[in-house]
């Protein structure tokens, strides 16, 4: 295949992929999440004042909101759109959408460099792979900045395997890459390093002959990294970690105490019961969990935010495929075909420690070492199918391709019609229809109490009223527990309340759960989640 007819092959394969992610990116998934609605409030915030939610200038170690402590980049990148598309569902969504276009661009160059090949087939069946992949689509069209993460560390590979073998100079964008990819996404604060640390050790006669571009990259990197590097050793950075790994579980103890017990605390027993033992079995059970067919082929991440739940995070037809390429990646060993095998490994390290399993959002990191093997087994069934008679080999892969289509469309099909209406709860649909009655009505109460059973609902009202922040920073009444968690208590005339207080005095119109109405209470609107059900009230006492 020429040059020119591979080019051609890709940018149709990117516009496809650009197609999937852009269209309807503003109203399906049906409503912004939490986080969503947090990272297009602190861009607007930096567009407007250069600091973020809760005031702090131009921060470079994490964004505060709700005491999770996030990396920022993603709040940077969300600036531009907000500033030129207003503050709204697209603007905020754009950066992942645009990333995840370009991550399926960078896989087909990455995959020539993997394997050093000239011929087009493998790398553009990979990026195709890629560019409808249920698993990259999903994530690309929310804010989620698990899929910015999985961008800058494909980038920081292929940059790195350019720079080793040709343009010594990439070395430092892939430097940038790989320190942009840290200050992202939690998970891939334990990714990226290991990962670098990989390729260092495998490039080390490569690196050596370029160490000046080698010492270089590695100072700009640590620059970059200086103010995370200082936030992460303090007790606020591993709060999340604290609050969902499974070495945290009391029960592991209990268990193995129990056991020695039963061996009238036995010397051998405390070795064979020992708790470390106990969190080696959890850890393994969490780390496998990620490999289960069902998670992978059937039904997919059981939190609808990462799955349609109706296909699994890759097509069912990729399975043979799948198979067919790790068996050939083994055998043939092409390239620097061990980095396939490392990378999927290593992904999914750091999520096995979380004690929801499996997490497609955790372990977005592994692609696209999944569509890469895959391709190889697609090719080679392509090439296996030539070599049959003419006719006979035409029908086989008509077969396949029928089957692929099929599967695509049914995927779609679930999407786009069943997705929004089944799972809107699932993205707290009902505060956006809630803010903007509220904002018409706020000047007939002294107060509007506002429920927090399905979210966190003091970012939708900054989001949606797009509140001046400088206002926000001087009403607001904002708790910090002692664990780091920050709760929005208030700010001008907006409570938000776990329990309602129905005793207060005044004018006052209460948003709760539609099944959680006090006696007497006048209904004044209802708020439907799109498959009729109610989710909201809006009443008076």
């Amino acid at each position: 295949m020429s040059q020119k007819k591979s080019y051609f092959l890709l940018g149709a394969i990117v516009f496809l992929a650009a197609c999937l992610r852009l269209w309807g990116l503003g109203i399906n998934p049906p409503s912004l999440a939490w986080d969503e609605a947090a990272w297009g409030y602190n861009a607007y915030s930096l567009g407007l004042t250069g600091r973020d939610e809760f005031g702090r200038f131009l921060p470079l170690d994490y964004l505060e909101s709700f005491g999770d402590f996030k990396p920022p980049v993603y709040a940077y990148l969300a600036v531009l759109p907000v500033k030129i598309l207003g503050l709204n569902e697209m603007s905020v969504r754009l950066p992942s959408a645009l990333l995840g276009i370009l991550t399926v661009l960078l896989t087909y160059f990455l995959t020539k460099e993997i394997f050093k090949t000239k011929k087009a087939w493998l790398p553009l069946t990979a990026a195709f792979l890629l560019a409808i992949s249920p698993w990259h689509l999903l994530l690309s069209r929310a804010a989620f900045e698990a899929n910015v993460a999985t961008f800058f560390l494909v980038a920081g590979v292929t940059f790195f395997l350019i720079g080793v073998e040709r343009r010594s100079w990439f070395l430092l964008p892939a430097a940038i890459s790989f320190a942009f990819c840290f200050q992202t996404f939690n998970t891939t604060r334990i990714v990226a390093p290991l990962l670098v640390l990989g390729l260092a050790v495998g490039f080390r006669k490569k690196l050596w002959q370029k160490k000046k571009w080698a010492f270089g990259a590695g100072l700009i990197a640590f620059i970059i990294l200086l103010p995370a590097l200082s936030f992460l050793t303090t007790p606020q950075s591993r709060l999340r970690y604290q609050e969902v790994n499974i070495f945290s579980d009391p029960d592991v103890v209990i268990q193995a105490n129990q056991a020695i017990a039963h061996d009238d605390w036995a010397w051998w027993s405390r070795v064979i019961h020992n708790r470390r033992w106990g969190y080696a079995r959890a850890y393994l059970r969490h780390y496998f969990d990620h490999f289960n067919p069902d998670f992978l082929f059937i039904k997919g991440d059981g939190n609808p935010k990462f799955s349609t739940q109706g296909v699994g995070q890759l097509f069912l037809w990729e399975l043979p495929f799948l198979i067919w390429g790790a068996f050939l990646l083994f055998q043939k060993r092409k390239g620097y075909w061990w980095m396939i095998p490392f990378w999927l490994l290593l992904g999914v390290v750091p999520a096995a420690t979380a004690r929801e399993t499996p997490h497609a959002l955790r372990i977005e990191a592994t692609l696209p070492t999944w569509q890469i093997i895959t391709a190889l087994g697609v090719v080679a069934f392509g090439d296996w199918a030539k070599g049959m008679k003419k006719k006979r080999g035409y029908l086989i892969m008509m077969v396949v391709l029928l089957f692929l289509g099929l599967n695509g469309l049914y995927f779609q099909h679930l999407y786009w019609r069943h997705y929004p209406v089944e799972y809107a709860g699932e993205w707290q649909y009902g505060y956006k229809p809630a803010v903007e009655y509220a904002k018409t009505v706020e000047d007939n109460y002294q107060e509007i109490w506002v429920t927090e059973a399905i979210g966190r609902p003091y970012i939708y009202f900054l989001f949606y009223l797009q509140k001046d922040p400088r206002e926000f920073w001087q009403e607001a009444q904002v708790e910090r527990e002692v664990w780091g968690f920050v709760k929005v208590k208030s700010f001008g005339r907006y409570h938000f309340f776990d329990q309602p207080d129905f005793s207060r005095e005044g004018k006052i119109l209460y948003l709760d759960k539609a099944d959680n109405l006090p006696p007497g209470a006048k209904v004044l609107k209802t708020i439907y989640l799109p498959n009729g059900h109610e989710i909201l009230k809006a009443f008076e006492i």
